[in-house]
Protein backbone atom coordinates (compact mmCIF):
# COMPACT_ATOMS: atom_id res chain seq x y z
CA UNK A 1 0.00 0.00 0.00
CA UNK A 2 1.33 3.32 -1.10
CA UNK A 3 -1.27 5.41 -0.89
CA UNK A 4 -5.09 6.19 0.24
CA UNK A 5 -8.30 8.13 -1.80
CA UNK A 6 -10.54 9.01 -0.25
CA UNK A 7 -14.24 10.54 -1.22
CA UNK A 8 -15.53 13.86 0.46
CA UNK A 9 -18.91 13.96 0.80
CA UNK A 10 -20.20 11.06 3.22
CA UNK A 11 -16.14 10.68 4.12
CA UNK A 12 -14.18 12.87 5.58
CA UNK A 13 -17.42 15.03 6.32
CA UNK A 14 -20.95 13.99 6.44
CA UNK A 15 -22.65 16.98 4.97
CA UNK A 16 -25.23 14.72 2.86
CA UNK A 17 -27.58 15.71 5.56
CA UNK A 18 -27.35 19.20 4.36
CA UNK A 19 -27.85 18.77 0.82
CA UNK A 20 -30.94 16.75 1.02
CA UNK A 21 -32.15 19.70 2.68
CA UNK A 22 -31.05 22.33 0.36
CA UNK A 23 -32.39 19.89 -2.51
CA UNK A 24 -35.70 19.49 -1.13
CA UNK A 25 -35.86 23.22 -0.72
CA UNK A 26 -34.61 23.98 -4.58
CA UNK A 27 -37.16 21.73 -6.06
CA UNK A 28 -39.47 22.85 -3.75
CA UNK A 29 -39.87 25.95 -5.29
CA UNK A 30 -40.63 24.39 -8.62
CA UNK A 31 -42.97 22.44 -7.30
CA UNK A 32 -41.53 19.13 -6.62
CA UNK A 33 -41.50 17.44 -3.68
CA UNK A 34 -39.23 14.98 -2.49
CA UNK A 35 -38.53 12.26 0.19
CA UNK A 36 -35.08 10.79 1.69
CA UNK A 37 -35.73 7.39 -0.54
CA UNK A 38 -35.78 9.96 -3.87
CA UNK A 39 -32.66 11.80 -2.98
CA UNK A 40 -31.13 8.82 -2.19
CA UNK A 41 -31.69 7.06 -5.18
CA UNK A 42 -31.61 9.71 -7.80
CA UNK A 43 -29.41 12.52 -6.27
CA UNK A 44 -26.72 11.39 -3.24
CA UNK A 45 -23.24 10.90 -5.15
CA UNK A 46 -24.46 11.90 -8.46
CA UNK A 47 -23.01 14.61 -10.54
CA UNK A 48 -25.06 17.27 -11.33
CA UNK A 49 -24.89 17.06 -14.97
CA UNK A 50 -27.00 13.55 -14.66
CA UNK A 51 -29.29 14.80 -11.74
CA UNK A 52 -30.45 17.79 -14.12
CA UNK A 53 -30.67 15.13 -16.90
CA UNK A 54 -33.00 12.55 -14.27
CA UNK A 55 -34.94 15.21 -12.66
CA UNK A 56 -34.89 18.44 -14.68
CA UNK A 57 -35.44 16.58 -17.83
CA UNK A 58 -38.67 18.68 -18.52
CA UNK A 59 -36.64 21.54 -18.41
CA UNK A 60 -33.84 22.82 -20.78
CA UNK A 61 -30.32 21.73 -19.78
CA UNK A 62 -29.46 25.09 -19.18
CA UNK A 63 -31.30 25.75 -17.22
CA UNK A 64 -31.51 23.14 -14.73
CA UNK A 65 -27.99 22.87 -14.21
CA UNK A 66 -28.22 26.83 -13.24
CA UNK A 67 -30.81 25.32 -10.85
CA UNK A 68 -28.05 22.72 -9.48
CA UNK A 69 -25.55 26.36 -9.38
CA UNK A 70 -27.84 27.64 -6.90
CA UNK A 71 -28.22 24.52 -5.01
CA UNK A 72 -24.29 24.62 -4.44
CA UNK A 73 -24.53 28.70 -3.88
CA UNK A 74 -26.67 27.72 -1.33
CA UNK A 75 -24.47 25.20 0.16
CA UNK A 76 -21.09 27.87 0.41
CA UNK A 77 -23.12 30.30 1.60
CA UNK A 78 -25.21 28.29 3.92
CA UNK A 79 -22.50 28.37 6.69
CA UNK A 80 -22.62 24.60 7.48
CA UNK A 81 -21.09 23.37 10.66
CA UNK A 82 -18.66 20.74 9.30
CA UNK A 83 -16.38 18.58 11.49
CA UNK A 84 -14.60 15.76 10.04
CA UNK A 85 -15.75 12.10 10.37
CA UNK A 86 -14.58 10.18 13.25
CA UNK A 87 -11.65 8.63 13.30
CA UNK A 88 -9.88 10.72 10.52
CA UNK A 89 -7.60 12.36 12.27
CA UNK A 90 -6.08 9.40 13.99
CA UNK A 91 -5.91 7.70 10.47
CA UNK A 92 -4.35 10.82 8.50
CA UNK A 93 -2.10 10.32 11.94
CA UNK A 94 -1.03 6.68 10.81
CA UNK A 95 -0.86 7.70 7.14
CA UNK A 96 1.64 10.25 7.97
CA UNK A 97 3.70 8.15 10.23
CA UNK A 98 3.96 5.49 7.20
CA UNK A 99 4.43 8.48 4.67
CA UNK A 100 1.53 7.22 2.61
CA UNK A 101 0.20 9.27 -0.42
CA UNK A 102 -3.39 10.44 -0.01
CA UNK A 103 -5.84 12.47 -2.12
CA UNK A 104 -9.07 13.67 -2.39
CA UNK A 105 -11.78 12.42 -5.72
CA UNK A 106 -15.23 14.01 -5.39
CA UNK A 107 -17.68 14.42 -7.94
CA UNK A 108 -18.35 17.81 -6.04
CA UNK A 109 -17.47 20.62 -8.02
CA UNK A 110 -14.33 22.36 -7.53
CA UNK A 111 -15.63 25.40 -5.57
CA UNK A 112 -17.32 23.24 -3.24
CA UNK A 113 -14.51 20.93 -2.72
CA UNK A 114 -12.53 23.86 -1.86
CA UNK A 115 -14.56 25.51 0.34
CA UNK A 116 -15.32 21.83 2.37
CA UNK A 117 -11.32 21.43 2.43
CA UNK A 118 -10.57 25.04 3.87
CA UNK A 119 -13.68 24.58 6.33
CA UNK A 120 -11.91 20.82 7.84
CA UNK A 121 -8.48 22.56 8.32
CA UNK A 122 -7.48 19.52 5.16
CA UNK A 123 -6.35 22.30 2.19
CA UNK A 124 -2.94 20.75 2.63
CA UNK A 125 -3.07 17.68 3.58
CA UNK A 126 -3.62 15.87 0.26
CA UNK A 127 -0.97 15.68 -2.74
CA UNK A 128 -3.91 15.69 -5.13
CA UNK A 129 -7.38 16.36 -5.10
CA UNK A 130 -9.90 15.74 -8.31
CA UNK A 131 -13.36 17.51 -8.76
CA UNK A 132 -15.67 16.82 -11.18
CA UNK A 133 -14.42 19.51 -13.73
CA UNK A 134 -11.28 17.86 -13.99
CA UNK A 135 -12.65 14.72 -15.63
CA UNK A 136 -14.76 13.94 -18.85
CA UNK A 137 -17.26 12.04 -16.65
CA UNK A 138 -17.22 11.65 -13.34
CA UNK A 139 -17.94 8.49 -10.53
CA UNK A 140 -19.20 5.94 -11.88
CA UNK A 141 -17.10 6.19 -14.43
CA UNK A 142 -14.05 5.09 -13.06
CA UNK A 143 -12.36 7.91 -14.58
CA UNK A 144 -11.56 10.08 -11.41
CA UNK A 145 -9.93 7.66 -9.94
CA UNK A 146 -7.95 6.40 -12.51
CA UNK A 147 -6.52 10.47 -13.04
CA UNK A 148 -5.85 10.28 -9.22
CA UNK A 149 -3.90 7.19 -9.91
CA UNK A 150 -2.31 8.85 -12.95
CA UNK A 151 -1.56 12.49 -11.44
CA UNK A 152 0.12 10.03 -8.46
CA UNK A 153 2.11 7.69 -10.86
CA UNK A 154 0.60 4.66 -8.88
CA UNK A 155 -1.26 1.45 -10.24
CA UNK A 156 -4.19 0.59 -8.97
CA UNK A 157 -2.92 -2.33 -6.48
CA UNK A 158 -0.69 0.62 -4.69
CA UNK A 159 -3.83 2.48 -3.16
CA UNK A 160 -7.30 1.78 -1.51
CA UNK A 161 -10.29 3.69 -1.25
CA UNK A 162 -13.26 5.35 1.29
CA UNK A 163 -15.65 5.67 -0.75
CA UNK A 164 -19.64 6.11 0.77
CA UNK A 165 -21.86 6.02 -2.76
CA UNK A 166 -22.37 3.26 -4.42
CA UNK A 167 -21.68 5.92 -7.70
CA UNK A 168 -18.43 6.35 -5.96
CA UNK A 169 -18.07 2.48 -5.36
CA UNK A 170 -18.67 1.82 -8.75
CA UNK A 171 -15.96 3.98 -10.19
CA UNK A 172 -13.39 3.17 -7.89
CA UNK A 173 -13.60 -0.30 -8.17
CA UNK A 174 -14.07 0.29 -11.72
CA UNK A 175 -10.52 1.55 -11.54
CA UNK A 176 -9.30 -1.62 -10.22
CA UNK A 177 -8.95 -0.26 -6.52
CA UNK A 178 -9.74 -2.18 -3.66
CA UNK A 179 -12.33 -0.28 -1.74
CA UNK A 180 -13.85 0.19 1.60
CA UNK A 181 -17.29 1.44 2.02
CA UNK A 182 -18.42 4.08 4.36
CA UNK A 183 -22.01 3.17 6.10
CA UNK A 184 -22.83 7.16 6.71
CA UNK A 185 -25.22 8.01 4.15
CA UNK A 186 -26.09 4.35 1.85
CA UNK A 187 -27.19 0.79 2.48
CA UNK A 188 -24.19 -0.81 3.28
CA UNK A 189 -25.51 -4.15 1.91
CA UNK A 190 -25.65 -1.81 -1.69
CA UNK A 191 -22.15 -0.57 -1.26
CA UNK A 192 -20.81 -4.67 -1.02
CA UNK A 193 -23.01 -5.22 -3.80
CA UNK A 194 -21.29 -2.26 -6.25
CA UNK A 195 -18.01 -3.91 -5.11
CA UNK A 196 -16.27 -2.92 -1.53
CA UNK A 197 -14.41 -5.32 0.12
CA UNK A 198 -16.37 -4.18 3.36
CA UNK A 199 -18.30 -1.32 5.54
CA UNK A 200 -17.69 0.45 8.70
CA UNK A 201 -19.25 3.01 10.21
CA UNK A 202 -16.17 5.55 10.40
CA UNK A 203 -12.84 5.70 11.20
CA UNK A 204 -13.14 4.16 14.38
CA UNK A 205 -14.64 1.20 13.13
CA UNK A 206 -12.07 -1.80 14.51
CA UNK A 207 -13.04 -3.98 11.37
CA UNK A 208 -11.20 -1.11 9.56
CA UNK A 209 -7.78 -1.08 12.53
CA UNK A 210 -8.23 -4.71 12.03
CA UNK A 211 -7.73 -4.95 8.13
CA UNK A 212 -5.15 -2.36 8.62
CA UNK A 213 -2.76 -4.07 11.22
CA UNK A 214 -3.10 -7.28 8.79
CA UNK A 215 -2.50 -5.72 5.99
CA UNK A 216 0.55 -4.22 7.59
CA UNK A 217 1.70 -7.46 8.96
CA UNK A 218 1.31 -9.20 5.19
CA UNK A 219 3.22 -6.37 3.43
CA UNK A 220 6.23 -6.78 5.79
CA UNK A 221 6.34 -10.70 5.14
CA UNK A 222 6.78 -9.75 2.10
CA UNK A 223 9.01 -7.43 2.15
CA UNK A 224 12.74 -8.33 1.36
CA UNK A 225 15.54 -8.06 3.93
CA UNK A 226 18.77 -6.87 2.99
Amino acid sequence: MKAILFDLDGTLVNTDVHHFVLWQAVLQELGITIDRAFYDERISGRQNELIVRDVFANLPFEEGMKIAALKEKRFREGNVAMERLGGLDRLLSWIRDRSLITAVVTNAPRENADFMLSALNLTDVFETSIAIEDVPQGKPDPAPYQLALQQLSLSPEDAIVFEDTVSGTLSAVGAGLVTIGMETTHDPQKLLEAGAAFTISDFTDAKLWDWLDRSAEIIASTTPVF
